[in-house]
Order: structure tokens, then C-alpha cells, then sequence
């Protein structure tokens, strides 16, 4: 073999070891949602030795006070999730626009004002936000994530779209004036279909995020009744009366990855090219 071939089999044999590595708290989880509590914890095995397929059925049923079940958490996810990933995607497209292809006073200044609240940590204005919500009656409901949604409070997705709209000639958009169409025209005909996979990218992870976001949701949302994913599965412990059911709760953990992992697979290759041509275009 040569010295080629050999350096390209490290490379792969280190490549899988790490991929065992990573993936492996995912299979263990899968296996014990089918195990007994007590064999969660006492076997070695990854494999139960009687299989619980109960555990499924049990656990998604189970609510804090058996007035709530795993329906409505999946339900209320979904009705947080899909508005702030659709609000997130136009919102930061139409600010990106704005920021690539206009001229305006103070752009030179806004744009690196926005840039640097990248740096900005999550729990430095948590106390603020707080404040601010409760003054307007938004607390125990889904506002403080759909509303600020709608106003591009994500620089990221702005930063990435933006580098993604650099690498798309200028002279589409004089063309299409030519014809007589419209900035907004422009952007939606022109370079909306062009930019795809950045705003597959951006909505990837924008419902990744918002998925599995639960310290945010924790701080603004009180009632059970309108808990998501990860409030259930936290309140499935704290609500347990006796020892936790962690056969149950394992079994619940993996209903809720499998959106997450259907959505990736399905759009990973509009997610693999969003984030690769963001990256080299500038």
C-alpha cells in the first residue's frame, strides 16, 4: 500500500472511532427505551434482556397530572417551532438583502453593530427580556419567540445569508430592473430560488435550536398545558411521585429526536451546500 493509501485508512479508521464515539450515546438511548429501569442502570449489556415495547405507549401518556400527555407537547412544539423558523427565514432574508445590496446612512456602522451582538451572551440579556415581556403581558405564552422572530434578531442567519447573496452577481438584479421588476420583486423571483440552500440552512437550524431550547422556554413559559418537548421531558422527572422511569423517559427522548433526525436527512444536501458556498463566497 502506499504511503497515500495509508494516510487516507488512518483518516478513515480515526473518522469512524469518532463516529462511534459520538453516535453511541444515541444507540444506548434507543436500547434502554426498551429496557427495565432497574437494567438501565445494573447491565452492562447495550442490549436488554427482555424487551419493554410497553415503555413507549406508557411514557406517552404519562403527564404531570395525567391531564397532559405527549400529544399536546408534540403539538405545542410544533406550533413554536414552525412560526419562528418561517418568521426567522423571511425576517433575516429581507434584512441580508437590505444590508448586501442597498446603500444607506450608517450602514457601515449598523452592520458591524449587528455583527458584534453575535458575541453577545444569551444569559446577559435574559434579565432584560424578562422585564420587557412581563411589562407587556407576553409572559406563559409563545410571544417572546414568535414576535422578536419577526424582527431578524438573529445575526447569524443575517451574517450567513448575506455572505451567500455576495457570491450572486449584482447583475441579475439590473437585469431584472431592466424588465421592470421591483427590489421586492427582485428578491423574491430572483433571489429567493437562488438562495435556497442558505435558507434550508438557516431554517435547519433555526428548528434545531428552537427544538431543543430549554432554557429559554423554562424561564418564559409556565403552564403545563402548554409545555413543549423539552419542558415535558424535564417535567416527566419532576412530576414522578416514586423512583423516575427512566425506561420511560428514555423511550420519550427518542420520539422526540426522531423529527430532527427525518428533517437532516432530508435536507441535508441543501444544508451541506448552504453552508459550504456561505462560507468560500465573499
Amino acid at each position: 500500500m502506499s504511503r497515500a493509501g495509508r494516510a487516507s485508512l488512518i483518516r478513515h479508521l480515526i473518522l469512524i472511532a469518532v463516529g462511534i464515539v459520538l453516535i453511541y450515546p444515541v444507540v444506548f438511548m434507543i436500547f434502554a427505551s426498551f429496557k427495565d429501569t432497574n437494567e438501565i442502570f445494573t447491565s452492562t449489556s447495550l442490549l436488554p434482556s427482555v424487551w419493554h415495547p410497553e415503555n413507549y405507549a406508557n411514557g406517552w401518556q404519562s403527564g404531570a397530572t395525567g391531564t397532559v400527555t405527549y400529544t399536546d407537547f408534540f403539538r405545542n412544539t410544533f406550533a413554536l417551532v414552525l412560526p419562528v423558523v418561517l418568521f426567522t427565514v423571511i425576517s433575516c432574508t429581507v434584512t441580508a438583502y437590505g444590508f448586501a445590496r442597498f446603500d444607506f446612512p450608517l450602514k457601515n456602522v449598523l452592520f458591524p453593530v449587528l455583527i458584534s451582538t453575535l458575541m453577545l451572551p444569551n444569559t446577559v440579556i435574559i434579565i432584560p427580556r424578562f422585564m420587557l415581556f412581563k411589562k407587556l403581558g407576553w409572559l406563559d405564552s409563545y410571544y417572546p419567540f414568535l414576535i422578536p422572530a419577526l424582527f431578524a434578531v438573529y445575526p447569524f442567519f443575517i451574517f450567513m445569508i448575506i455572505q451567500f447573496l455576495r457570491g450572486i452577481p449584482t447583475s441579475l438584479d439590473e437585469s431584472a430592473k431592466m424588465d421592470g421588476c421591483s427590489s421586492l420583486q427582485i428578491l423574491v423571483h430572483i433571489l429567493v430560488p437562488l438562495l435556497k440552500p442558505a435558507l434550508f440552512s438557516a431554517g435547519l437550524f433555526q428548528f434545531l435550536w428552537t427544538w431543543n431550547d430549554f432554557y429559554n422556554q423554562f424561564i418564559f413559559i409556565n403552564t403545563p398545558k402548554k409545555f413543549t418537548l423539552s419542558l415535558g421531558l424535564r417535567l416527566s422527572i419532576d412530576a414522578s411521585t416514586e423512583a423516575v422511569k427512566w425506561n420511560e423517559v428514555m423511550a420519550m427522548s427518542v420520539c422526540s429526536i426522531i423529527p430532527l433526525f427525518v428533517l437532516f436527512f432530508c435536507a441535508q444536501k441543501y444544508f451541506v451546500d448552504g453552508i459550504a458556498t456561505s462560507g468560500i463566497k465573499g
